[in-house]
């Protein structure tokens, strides 16, 4: 019975480990945001700093395979070039051997002040300051600083529960007999590859490996492929991500099982072939914990020194073992993959990303359709519907991600974000129906021969040019995240009112001294009656921002205060815009 005890003991602890695993590396995500995963694809280019960041997102996140999933929705989405991946799964290999040199501190012996370098002993103080943090804090941050220390607390309890289990293990006869079978590097090679595959973890693996090391019956000789074998079995959850993605992303976990084959083949055969020839001393010695930790850092440091020269030669087998897709409609990238999910600070990034094309695009659309006004021509009117249709497309894709998006667990920053989108993306669209409207009524104009007096053209130029400014100042206060820019915005949509007010009075004006048409009345109407919605959009998406900046979302509450102050920066913007466009402070 002592022996089953043992092996649910070992069970228990592996559950432990691989859970306590789970909230650490969630916490450490949040707690990392976007500071790492913002520059993912600005260093793409250099090998160097690619595989340094690849190395210090996995060490953030806590797992390599979390990483290369990552790679594979980042692609997916056409977000990254599949060759510029390759130098990120490299440091990912790199950032996971972290894991272990933590976790090798419990083989620390020598007592009295070493034994506080024992996460087993200071775990405890680290799970309380956790759960005071989680508790008594209000910060979203520390509590999530709080849920990696007790992640961490919980690793190293399942750690110790590995431990224990195996000192009780390591007089069983059938557990002599299983290190037997391990003496064969090929079995042992095997079956460690199997058993990471199933659990999808290579740090709890080699965690069970250090902790058979404790029992001092394991070797050199034994240890170096079960190590090598949690290499190539983590590589499964890779390989299950790339079901059902694009070629291009198929390519990623096959380069990612790729370096970890090859490495270990090469190292294998260099290291057996040199024990053949030079009997190294301490093959059959007894390994530590440390020992394990150095075998894993060793093998991914040459691995990616081997392979790191043969970049364009892993791209050359990826493709070789991926062929393109003889559909022409394989080659087509999904919106947002929704892989990226599974990481939420590298989704709010490219969610932000996508949000920003939206809002140039919404621009660019409104700004088009302000070009027919004064100049009617059909390819722009072509290029205003096209526009139309991507930003429905956009809003439809954006909003469905986002909502996903906001039910996962996220740092306060991003929560943020999120939340600026949802409010945003829909004004977006907004532009792009206003833009139609505009383009319809420049036809309208068109083919009616509508011709308009000096004073109502002057006037129309000049809400052009208002229109065209607090596009500007909405877009790149958006895409900036410039809340000081975004102030500006309410003071101009203001003036814009008062601009269309003293239009559509001046032009009743005309009207009864019959220099205007009630045709071009109506036209003139339309106009003025799309400009102020192009403003009231281009206001309510400088309100989300800057009240999403200080966590939390009230339009009417904000416009409010603006308004009813008398003096301060928004009666000094007012006026500014004001005396720009020539009308009175009404």
């Amino acid at each position: 019975m002592t022996v089953v005890f043992s092996i649910l003991m070992l069970i228990g602890g592996l559950a432990f480990f691989l859970y306590g695993m789970n909230v650490m590396s969630g916490g450490l995500g949040k707690v990392a945001g976007g500071s790492l995963e913002s520059s993912l694809k600005k260093v793409s280019s250099n090998p160097f700093s690619s595989t340094l960041l690849g190395a210090g997102i996995t060490i953030a996140i806590q797992s390599s395979s979390a990483m290369t999933v990552m790679l594979v929705g980042l692609v997916n989405s056409g977000l990254m070039q599949f060759p510029q991946t390759i130098n990120f799964i490299m440091g990912s290999n790199l950032g996971t051997t972290v894991t272990n040199w933590i976790l090798s501190l419990s083989g620390v012996e020598g007592g009295g002040v070493l034994d506080l370098l024992k996460p087993e002993n200071f775990a405890p103080v680290v799970a309380m300051i956790g759960v005071v943090l989680i508790m008594m804090s209000k910060r979203t941050r520390r509590q999530d600083i709080g849920k990696v220390l007790v992640g961490f607390a919980i690793l190293m309890y399942g750690m110790t529960l590995m431990g224990s289990s195996v000192e009780e293990l390591k007089d069983s006869e059938g557990f002599r007999s299983l290190l037997t079978a391990f003496r064969n590097p090929f079995i042992a090679l095997i079956a460690s590859t199997i058993f990471t595959g199933v659990i999808q973890s290579s740090a709890a693996t080699i965690s069970i490996v250090q902790n058979l090391a404790l029992t001092g019956q394991i070797s050199y000789t034994m240890a170096i492929p079960l190590v090598l074998g949690a290499n190539i079995g983590t590589c499964m959850t890779a390989l299950i991500s790339s079901i059902g993605v694009t070629k291009e992303a198929k390519k990623v976990a096959v380069v990612h099982v790729t370096i970890k084959i090859v490495g270990t083949v090469v190292c294998m055969g260099l290291f057996y072939g040199a024990a053949a020839i030079i009997r190294f001393g301490f093959m059959d010695a007894p390994v530590t914990m440390v020992g394990v930790a150095l075998i894993h850092t060793i093998f991914n440091v040459v691995n990616t020194g081997i392979l790191a020269p043969f970049h364009k030669q892993l791209c050359t087998v990826a493709n070789l073992i991926v062929r393109p897709a003889k559909k022409k409609q394989d080659s087509l990238f999904v919106f947002l993959d929704e892989r990226l999910l599974s990481t939420p600070s590298i989704a709010v990034n490219e969610a932000n990303t996508m949000t920003n094309k939206m809002a140039l695009m919404a621009r660019e659309t409104i700004l088009t359709s302000l070009e027919l006004v004064r100049d009617y021509s059909e390819k722009k009117a072509a290029a205003v519907l096209e526009l139309e249709d991507e930003l429905d497309h956009y809003e439809d894709q954006l909003g469905t991600f986002l909502v996903k998006l906001s039910s996962h667990s996220m740092s306060e920053r991003d929560s943020r974000e999120v939340s600026k989108m949802l409010h945003s993306i829909g004004d977006f669209e907004r532009l792009g129906d206003h833009a139609v409207n505009l383009l319809r009524t420049a036809q309208e104009i068109r083919d009616k021969h509508i011709v308009f007096s000096e004073p109502a053209e002057a006037q129309l130029y000049e809400l052009c040019d208002a229109l065209k400014e607090i596009l500007a100042l909405t877009v790149d206060s958006f895409t900036t995240d410039n809340c000081e820019m975004a102030h500006h915005v309410e003071p101009l949509e203001q003036v814009i009112d008062v601009m269309a007010s003293n239009a559509k009075s001046d032009h009743v004006e005309r009207l009864q001294q019959g220099r205007c048409t009630i045709q071009s009345g109506f036209v003139w109407s339309d106009l003025l009656t799309n400009f102020e919605r192009v403003g009231d959009h281009c206001s309510n998406i400088a309100v989300a921002l800057i009240e999403t900046s200080v966590g939390s979302f009230g339009t009417h509450r904000y416009l409010n205060s603006v308004k009813k102050a008398g003096s301060g920066e928004f009666t000094n913007d007012y006026t500014h815009y004001a005396e720009k466009y020539g009308i009175l402070d009404s």
